[in-house]
């Protein structure tokens, strides 16, 4: 991945990284096509495995905003491009991890994991800051 297009590519899989969450959740539920009528409705009903990736899901999308306008930000004030891949990758693959962890039920490890994936941005927003004030 080279310039801008491995920036749209990280941005294109952590938004898409909740819908993976989502189908987890409606396939672990049981989800039918009469279910579609209210999905929230039963995704908020569901229990185990379901409502553990529906969580995922959930908190994958709060997460969003952070991770985009710091990497977006980042590349606007043109961090080096190696910096901006390397936490936007480790980003994703953390979240990736942390919605495993969520998956096993591993929540020390899924807490651990989601620290980790939050300090990806604010680092990079931690260095923007630095150029420009420096």
């Amino acid at each position: 991945m080279q310039s801008i297009s491995g920036i749209i590519y990280l941005i294109l899989i952590a938004c898409l990284l909740p819908y993976v969450f989502a189908v987890i959740a409606k396939m672990a539920g049981g989800f039918r096509a009469q279910d579609n009528q209210n999905p929230r409705e039963f995704l908020s009903k569901t229990k185990g495995l379901a409502a553990r990736a529906h969580a995922v899901q959930q908190n994958s999308f709060e997460g969003l905003p952070l991770f985009i306008a710091a990497i977006l930000i980042a590349e606007y004030m043109v961090l080096p491009q190696s910096i901006v891949m390397t936490f936007g990758i480790a980003y994703v693959v953390l979240r990736i991890i942390y919605g495993l962890c969520y998956l096993a039920n591993w929540a020390t490890l899924r807490s651990i994991v989601w620290f980790m994936a939050l300090s990806c941005p604010v680092l990079l927003l931690l260095l923007v800051i630095k150029l420009t004030v420096g």
